[in-house]
């Protein structure tokens, strides 16, 4: 695990926005198709604004989110939307979008469909995640029925979490997923976030899903 700290918020976006933009180079020089999942919420916008107007061959690149919010995809909750808004935008708008969400089907009747469209772009090569206050990940909540299965070493592509603190059901990429990325990214704000961390390393795994992907990890901290 690096941890690296950052005097704003500003200057953390841009830094790691120059990151990502030297992994994506490197793995286009040696590979035909380059996947990227990306986390939602508010942390990783202004990322994305800087990173869509980088100059690469973004058709060749694939873009998921980590997790999803069964929701329409011009929902405000969506975090397509805010992909699609913030990164898919300039010079990005020519990498191609592969979604999590089927709206108009149930979560579990759609899970195969999506985990086949999603298998043959594995190992990932860069995720970039956030973490809430609770340090879950993705959509792996502490407490939420069938998360030992979702970070068991042998779990599917795909898993749909119910977390009781939320008001939909979600899909998400399984802790097997995140682990096997090969460049993995924590992007996190705030002193409650940084002392989550914290906690979240004395923890076990099921109380604090973060830690499933805490080792092989870059870490950005910003207050």
């Amino acid at each position: 695990m690096i941890l690296e700290t950052y005097p704003d918020r500003e200057i953390l976006a841009m830094d790691v926005a120059d990151k990502l933009a030297s992994e994506l180079r490197a793995a286009l020089a040696h590979e035909e198709v380059v996947t990227m999942a990306l986390a939602g919420g508010t942390t990783p916008g202004p990322i994305f604004d800087v990173l869509c107007d980088v100059d690469l061959d973004w058709d060749r690149v694939r873009v998921m989110p980590t997790d999803e919010r069964w929701v329409p995809a011009d929902d405000a909750r969506s975090n397509e939307k805010l992909i699609r808004e913030r990164l898919l935008q300039g010079r990005a708008a020519r990498a191609q979008y592969v979604p999590l969400c089927a709206w108009g089907q149930a979560p579990e009747e759609a899970l195969d469909g999506l985990a086949e469209r999603i298998a043959p772009l594995l190992p990932l090569n860069i995720v970039v995640l956030g973490m809430g206050g609770d340090m879950h990940t993705a959509s792996l909540f502490p407490g939420t029925p069938g998360l030992k299965a979702a970070l068991a070493p042998d779990a599917p592509v795909l898993a749909v979490m119910r977390p009781q603190s939320q008001p939909e059901p979600r899909v998400s990429l399984t802790g097997r997923v995140l682990q096997e990325a090969l460049q993995t990214h924590l992007v996190i704000t705030g002193a409650d976030k940084r002392a989550a961390l914290d906690r979240a390393r004395e923890l076990p795994l099921e109380e604090a899903p973060v830690k499933a992907i805490l080792n092989a990890t870059t870490i950005h901290w910003a207050e």
